[in-house]
């Protein structure tokens, strides 16, 4: 589910990922930034991923982080792209993880929130 919000409506975590997801994504000149916060509020920060053998979105690759750090749940996540909306293979992953209704805020490259959906 897609749902139009303004930045107004964020709270200071959900501010603060959206932050993390830009700067990963300019320092590494990446398309896409990501980061994540687990059930104990730990975040979690990647780029896309683009080798020859290995293609990741940040959004998955910030997930795996989270898995390999030992993260049992997601409380939300963050990318920050050009992309008009997430993928449905982002939403996936943030739904095995995060389970459904976890929200992914979407938000342009100057951190303003474009859209937040749910992992449905």
């Amino acid at each position: 589910m897609l749902l139009a919000m303004s930045d107004d409506a964020l709270n200071p975590e959900d501010r603060k990922i959206i932050t993390l997801a830009r700067s990963a994504r300019a320092r590494n000149g990446a398309p896409e930034g990501a980061a994540v916060r687990d059930e104990t509020g730990r975040t979690y920060v990647a780029s896309t991923v683009a080798l020859e053998s290995l293609r990741l979105s940040a959004l998955r690759t910030a997930i795996a982080m989270a898995v390999a750090g030992g993260a049992r749940s997601l409380e939300a996540a963050a990318v920050v792209t050009e992309a008009g909306e997430p993928a449905a293979e982002d939403l996936a992953a943030v739904r095995d993880l995060g389970g459904a209704g976890t929200p992914v805020l979407l938000a342009a490259a100057d951190g303003t929130l474009r859209l937040t959906a749910t992992a449905d």
